[in-house]
């Protein structure tokens, strides 16, 4: 069997064919959270997360259950227990994490939608290196009820697709009703100057190019800020999450999750009061910039997809974790370059902004062609 699913279905009716993130509960199944000692407790569901619930009330077809970075604590994809998702763009390169299953479900065609977690990227970094589109949704907005968490402060559910078009079939199976905005004018763009490599760089101008949207450029300082104490934020949470399991299963955990496990448990009560201050102070200059501009824009990575070999090149690359530290909605879609592999363009709204994000996403799509 595939790597991409931890278990797959065989589906028969005509409803959309969905994959589902082994992190999401489905009654009767248990929940590995790409574990191997999760699996081994084999403890099924009572219930259905609640998110699926759109899906089963319209039809949809579940292909399968993804496979996942380990506990969702990782941007690789690489799993040791249940095999590494093949990234259809190039066997050799990282499918990313912790959505790998989901984004690679996708990309070969396995599901027209894939749900997807997102605490730090999990939707966006894969998507991003499978060449598929990635919906990180306002934190709050589709319940997490029965979704095994990480960092509950930080954790979303969102939808991936090969396109935009599917992306938002998938927010309507997540949230009946939901229906994307049209754009009558121009969106105002603050682009964020990050430093990236000059494929991805030249990719993002020319897709910006391509919509003669209004585009201003920001300094990135605060950003770089939101990200550091981000990242001290997920690992801290993701430890309290699971720090029994740490406690007795350590040496069972993949070694990079553990030692990820291990540095949230090193993080100290001050470090904690000093990243709910900056994230008090991100929220408010978001919403100051969203004053002024409709969307932001970055890179979704600041590289093109990493061999397999390098893939923790990801941790730095990533342009993620500042949208969780908000809270606030980010899509990533694949932008061309000069080579065969795309690059990964990040649109950033304010929260509850998911209607106007795809709009914009749907023109960047037909402006690139």
């Amino acid at each position: 069997m595939s790597a991409t699913f931890i278990t797959s279905f065989a589906a028969a009716g005509t409803g959309p064919r969905v994959a589902v993130k082994d992190l999401i509960d489905m009654a009767g199944m248990p929940t590995t959270a790409g574990s191997r000692v999760l699996a081994d407790a084999g403890v099924p569901a009572a219930a259905d997360a609640a998110c699926l619930a759109g899906l089963r009330t319209a039809g949809g077809q579940i292909v399968g259950r993804t496979n996942l970075h380990e506990l969702a604590l990782g941007v690789t994809g690489i799993n040791p227990w249940f095999g590494t998702p093949t990234n259809p763009l190039d066997a050799s390169r990282a499918p990313g994490g912790s959505s790998s299953g989901s984004a690679v479900a996708v990309a070969e065609g396995s599901a027209a939608v894939a749900y997807g977690t997102d605490t730090g990227g999990s939707i966006r970094i894969p998507a991003a290196c499978c060449g598929v589109c990635g919906l990180k949704t306002t934190w709050g907005r589709i319940p997490v009820t029965g979704v095994r968490p990480l960092a509950r402060s930080l954790d979303t559910v969102g939808p991936m697709a090969a396109n935009v078009t599917d992306l938002i079939l998938g927010m309507q199976l997540l949230e009946p009703g939901f229906a994307a905005a049209k754009l009558t004018v121009s969106p105002r763009v603050g682009r964020l100057l990050i430093p990236a490599a000059p494929d991805i760089d030249d990719a993002v101008t020319a897709a910006l190019r391509a919509t003669s949207w209004e585009i201003s450029d920001l300094d990135p300082g605060e950003w770089l800020t939101a990200t550091r104490w981000t990242s001290i934020l997920l690992v801290a949470e993701a430890y309290q999450t699971n720090k029994d399991l740490f406690s007795r299963a350590a040496d069972r955990l993949s070694a990079d999750v553990a030692r990820r496990l291990n540095a949230g448990r090193l993080v100290t009560p001050e470090q904690l009061a000093a990243a709910a201050k900056a994230r008090a102070q991100w929220r408010a200059r978001l919403t100051a910039l969203f004053e002024r501009f409709d969307l932001l824009v970055t890179p979704t990575l600041l590289i093109l997809p990493p061999k397999l070999a390098s893939a923790e090149e990801l941790l730095e690359a990533r342009c993620t974790l500042p949208v969780n530290f908000a809270g606030v909605p980010a899509l990533s879609l694949p932008v061309p370059t000069r080579r065969s592999l795309p690059a990964s363009i990040q649109l950033v709204a304010a929260w509850d902004g998911e209607d106007r994000l795809l709009a914009a996403g749907a023109a960047i799509e037909a402006a690139i062609g």
